[in-house]
């Protein structure tokens, strides 16, 4: 049963494999244009991979494209070490082309000319456009690595919840960046952030970082121990009775982060074809265990 709900994660790691690729590469693009045209112009340090190749070529003179290759391999490094070579291939695009698109972007955007001196507008350009590539990338199901594996490893290992110390690493990169352009980029970079976050939830992901799925089956078995056992999400079983056919059925529903959207909907199609389900935003999700 386990190579079986293995191969169903497979399959769904392959569905529309060209689409995606293809999907990741354009979205890795915009993202490298907007580190050139908008973040590092306007030394805007929003943490990250970006914000130390911003605070480095400040500082020293460093080649964007090098530090962001660098730290993206050396994470990648300790993604294959820590986490396994499954989890660490969905990185590997980001980590090779990633840098690649900021180095050509780096030529294409030096004739271009934009007003830095108004950094409000720079930052809604920037959080809007990122936001949406950010959003796209989360939807091929691959990662743009960097220094989220940091915290996958932390959790893996201390079980410090990703997004604390996410926050946390985030956090040191911005102040330090602060140190070198001013208090007042703190501010900017936390209303770029908000703005990046608002497009990937509201504009590509739905208005919650979490979904509710109501599904109806015939293969409510195989469905149930493909979320519970392979996707680690709990699920609720009720009995309902149709109202055209008055039929009894099963209905399960399952709340999971919004990152796990593709694998649940592309996963339920393979298991059963003929599934019927709805999803909605769930603003709150608490206990379940």
């Amino acid at each position: 049963m386990d190579t079986f709900f293995e191969d169903i994660l497979r399959k769904v790691k392959k569905n529309s494999l060209i689409i995606r690729i293809i999907t990741l590469l354009i979205s890795l693009f915009v993202l490298s244009l907007v580190y050139n045209l908008f973040l590092l112009p306007s030394n805007l340090v929003t943490g990250g991979i970006n914000g130390i190749a911003i605070i480095t070529n400040y500082v020293y003179e460093i080649d964007s494209s090098i530090m962001i290759f660098l730290i993206s391999a050396t994470c990648l490094l300790f993604s294959f070490m820590y986490l396994g070579k499954e989890r660490t291939a969905g990185s590997i695009i980001a980590t090779l082309f990633y840098p690649l698109f900021v180095k050509l972007t780096s030529l294409i955007t030096q004739n271009i000319s934009l007003n830095y001196e108004d950094t409000f507008l720079m930052i809604i350009f920037a959080g809007v456009i990122g936001g949406l590539a950010n959003g796209f990338i989360y939807k091929t199901g691959f990662s743009n690595g960097g220094l989220p594996i940091i915290s996958q490893i932390l959790y893996k290992y201390f079980k410090i919840p990703i997004t604390k110390s996410s926050m946390l690493i985030n956090s040191i990169i911005v102040i330090i960046g602060s140190f070198f352009f001013g208090w007042s980029m703190l501010m900017y970079a936390i209303i770029l952030l908000f703005i990046n976050n608002l497009m990937i939830d509201k504009v590509l992901l739905g208005i919650s970082k979490n979904k509710a799925f109501y599904i109806v089956t015939n293969k409510e078995k195989e469905i149930r121990e493909y979320i519970v056992n392979k996707l680690h999400h709990t699920a609720t079983i009720f009995n309902v009775k149709g109202a055209f056919f008055e039929r009894k059925r099963k209905v399960l529903l399952v709340a999971i982060p919004t990152r796990d959207y593709y694998k649940v909907t592309e996963g339920l199609k393979l298991i059963d074809p003929d599934v019927f389900f709805v999803v909605e935003d769930a603003y709150e999700v608490k206990g379940g265990k």
